[in-house]
């Protein structure tokens, strides 16, 4: 008998070695799964609790906006800006809140 044509069944054969491709190309279908659907940035539905208004609304933006279009002076602006650093915390003169 020639036995390089029957196989024995000595081991786990030659399948085996497949069972780490199917792996690999289960995680890379979730990951790219949920990297599709997973919300972006800090509006998604996991988001902070208390930010449901949109970020052109905040105090600060509005703020800014009036200081830019010449509503208010730089007196003004700086004035009001301390009240809400006071009323908000540390409102980040450099642009973080």
């Amino acid at each position: 008998m020639n036995t390089l044509a029957h196989w024995d069944g000595g081991g786990p054969g030659p399948w085996i070695l497949f069972l780490p491709l199917i792996w690999a190309a289960v995680v890379a279908g979730v990951v790219t799964l949920l990297r599709r659907t997973a919300p972006r940035g800090r509006r998604g539905p996991w988001g902070p609790a208390g930010d449901l208004r949109p970020a052109g609304d905040s105090p600060l933006a509005v703020l800014g906006r009036r200081f830019a279009s010449g509503e208010i002076d730089e007196d003004e602006y700086w004035r009001r800006l301390s009240v809400l650093d006071e009323q908000f915390g540390r409102v980040g003169r450099g642009g973080s809140a």
